[in-house]
């Protein structure tokens, strides 16, 4: 089967970056390896909907939509928003793309053009392996990554060089069972995802990319996203079993359901 491959970009609060994020899906390599591109928003308050449908005009892809999430769902939910459309509708592969504009899809188009993403499940844009470039990353968050990088390394007994960048690749199907729906569904969600990819053992590959980061996370926040790791890999080694199948939502949601903001179907 002939691959089908949809761009998810979440959204909130992006109305100053989404349109420099849709103007990279203008190159024409992008057009060549894509078919669709879904922008989900959890709900922004500023214009980000708006500047989202005046850029998308002019994306060159067959499929185009803009949907907001009928509740606030988190990142997380977001990313479930999308993989449930993409099931639905028959896609192969699930490309995210944050809409912080913090990375490139230029790093990703010519590594599926190559048909890197072949035979693996999950083939994951990489900020702290060899070759990538950090812009704007303070020494301490950077330290602070690359040593959870390395916990999270022995207790999924994989070599892992990042736990979630904004640029990752996901075979479709994966997610057919809903492993994935009792992750929670906030920021935590992807240390869930690729903890759960170990233990499924998915088959997975890092590569190398260049991000920016202008707005630094400060010190404080960092220390409360550091103690949630810890509390997620503790439950996933007293309990490895127990960690796949046990519910981690706060909020249980049926449904992650969202409404049609603006629809196009033709380049």
């Amino acid at each position: 089967m002939a691959d089908k491959i949809l761009i998810f970009i979440p959204m909130y609060n992006c109305a100053r970056q989404i349109g420099r994020v849709l103007e990279q899906l203008k190159h024409p390599d992008v057009a060549q390896v894509f078919h669709g591109v879904i922008c989900v928003d959890n709900q922004s308050p500023d214009d980000t909907l708006e500047v989202a449908a005046a850029a998308m005009e002019g994306v060159p892809l067959p499929y185009r939509a803009i949907f907001r999430n009928n509740g606030n769902y988190g990142l997380g939910g977001s990313h479930k928003v999308a993989i449930d459309f993409a099931l639905a509708r028959g896609y192969s592969h699930l490309v995210v793309l944050h809409g912080d504009d913090q990375g490139s899809i230029a790093d990703l188009t010519p590594r599926i053009a190559a048909g890197a993403h072949h035979g693996l499940d999950c083939l994951l844009g990489a900020r702290f392996m060899p070759g990538s470039r950090l812009e704007g990353y303070s020494a301490l968050r950077t330290a602070a990554n690359q040593i959870f990088n390395g916990v999270f390394s022995i207790v999924s007994g994989q070599r892992l060089y990042d736990l979630g960048s904004g640029l990752n690749l996901y075979r479709v199907e994966i997610f057919r069972d809903g492993f994935h729906r009792r992750f929670r569904d906030d920021l935590t969600f992807n240390y869930f995802l690729i903890l759960a990819c170990c233990q499924k053992q998915f088959r997975q590959q890092f590569f190398p990319l260049t991000w920016r980061e202008d707005d630094q996370i400060s010190n404080a926040k960092l220390f409360r996203q550091g103690l949630r790791m810890l509390k997620l890999l503790a439950q996933r080694i007293f309990d490895p079993n127990g960690f796949l199948a046990a519910e981690h939502r706060a909020v249980a949601i049926e449904s992650y359901s969202s409404q049609t903001v603006r629809e196009w179907t033709g380049a």
